[in-house]
């Protein structure tokens, strides 16, 4: 599967924006999609994750309560409110194959990668 990330910015602290996965080259509904992010001098961390049938979510403790993942047939979003300076990253969605349904948090078990998608919030 091929990923293609999208929707990034610059937004002001406080503000919003939805970034964008979009799949191409395989059935999506088959894979289980993450978010990461990377900022720069720092390593990748986990943000968020969605089984490959949407029913099973999971977000990093950092964002819990601002980050919600979502799908639908083809693109897979971050939604992100309250942003702070300290969510500027380059933001990375990652596919693996999955027929448990299962989500993960852990990039290595990821095998598809997008190329990314910058968000940089000012204060």
């Amino acid at each position: 599967v091929q990923l293609q990330a999208s929707g990034g910015g610059l937004v002001q602290a406080g503000g919003s924006l939805r970034v964008s996965c979009a799949a191409s080259g395989a059935t999506f509904g088959h894979y289980a999609v993450g978010w990461f992010r990377q900022a720069p001098g720092k390593e990748r961390e986990f943000v968020a994750a969605i089984s490959r049938g949407g029913t099973r979510k999971v977000v990093g403790d950092f964002v819990k309560g601002r980050f919600t993942i979502s799908r639908d047939k083809d693109t897979v979003y971050l939604h992100m409110i309250s942003l702070k300076p300290e969510d500027t990253a380059i933001y990375y969605c990652a596919a693996r194959w999955d027929v448990s349904g299962a989500v993960s948090v852990r990039d290595h078990q990821y095998g598809s990668w997008g190329q990314g998608t910058l968000v940089t919030v000012s204060s």
